[in-house]
């Protein structure tokens, strides 16, 4: 288990659920001023996890009739499970989805993502992970991070025609994915229009079965359990990264166009390695984590529909290649 943060040298003291209530009231009213339509829990990923962002909020074109999809079908000895690699925000652009995905979805019973949006969105969720995204009442963002970080936020924040002081009583973590949300919504991409969000919405109305590999708990805590200094550098690489990684969107939605799994990998890991402790931590440990359930699909008689983030599918440390090392059969559709 990994330690809880420390601000000065003790556990962040418990934040009065109405003092919270009062900050998300006023978040709320900075959202609506920035237009910022919904912030979910855990996607999509934030720096060193910029490039791996990128890939999981571009603009997906109309798909070529030849062209592969980011889908792979494992069959094992018994069952088949489908890998999708996970698009969480998209424009309208994106839809209809190619006939590979619309055929694989149906084909399957049961939708498996990273956490169970139903209570991903509950307002309980979303209410844990303001309140969990807050510092406490003797602390401020100025005070918590260098004055080098700070002074990135304060123009970034400016461009983005958000006022500082509201962002004052966030953590830094919290302050870095809401930057990132932000920045790829003012690009026309929406989480309600996400390739998680879209198959969610799908299996209630087919009456699909849903479940997810963790609780919004836990993947909130995959950042709060950080270091102040993991969080400081975490927002002020999150910063300095969303310019050049818009300008990566072309590349990468040809890549994602055509189905190139070399080239994705290629993109979105070389931005996670940069910080192996950051890749160990969202990327690494979660894949094992989820990967003994993965197997057991593999013994149901219906066919399981799994959507992840595109970035634990690739790699040496990929789902894909670790179930290949398990003997299962890899297909790309």
């Amino acid at each position: 288990m990994i330690p809880p943060p420390t601000y000065t040298g003790r556990t962040q003291p418990s934040i009065g659920r109405e003092r919270v209530r009062s900050r998300f009231t006023r978040f709320t009213r900075f959202t609506r001023f920035t237009r910022f339509t919904r912030f979910t829990a855990f996607a999509p990923f934030v720096r060193r996890t910029a490039a791996f962002v990128a890939v999981l909020t571009l603009i997906a074109p109309v798909h070529d009739a030849l062209a592969r999809s980011f889908l792979w079908k494992a069959t094992g000895r018994q069952g088949v499970v489908y890998l999708v690699g996970s698009v969480h925000m998209l424009s309208k652009d994106y839809y209809p989805l190619s006939p590979a995905l619309e055929t694989a979805f149906k084909d399957s019973d049961l939708l498996v993502e990273e956490a169970d949006l139903g209570e991903m969105l509950s307002p309980d969720s979303q209410f844990r992970m303001l309140s969990q995204g807050m510092l406490p009442e003797s602390q401020s963002l100025q005070r918590v991070v260098s004055p080098k970080t700070y002074a990135l936020v304060s123009k970034r924040v400016g461009a983005l025609g958000m006022p500082i002081e509201v962002l004052q009583r966030f953590k830094p973590w919290f302050l870095a994915l809401t930057i990132m949300s932000l920045g790829w919504q003012s690009a026309g991409l929406d989480p309600a229009l996400g390739l998680d969000k879209h198959f969610y919405d799908r299996a209630l109305v087919d009456g699909k079965q849903v479940q997810g590999f963790e609780t919004t708990a836990y993947q909130i805590s995959r950042f709060d359990q950080m270091t102040m200094d993991q969080q400081d550098h975490l927002l002020a690489q999150s910063i300095t990264d969303l310019d050049a990684e818009q300008s990566n969107i072309t590349k990468l939605a040809d890549a994602w166009r055509a189905g190139d799994e070399p080239t994705i990998e290629r993109i979105v890991l070389r931005g996670l390695k940069e910080d192996p402790q950051l890749y160990q931590r969202l990327l690494v440990e979660r894949n094992r984590n989820w990967l003994p359930k993965i197997e057991s699909f593999f013994n149901r008689t219906g066919h399981t529909f799994v959507v992840v983030g595109a970035a634990h599918l690739v790699g040496p440390d990929g789902l894909l290649a670790i179930l290949k090392s398990k003997g299962y059969s890899i297909e790309q559709l």
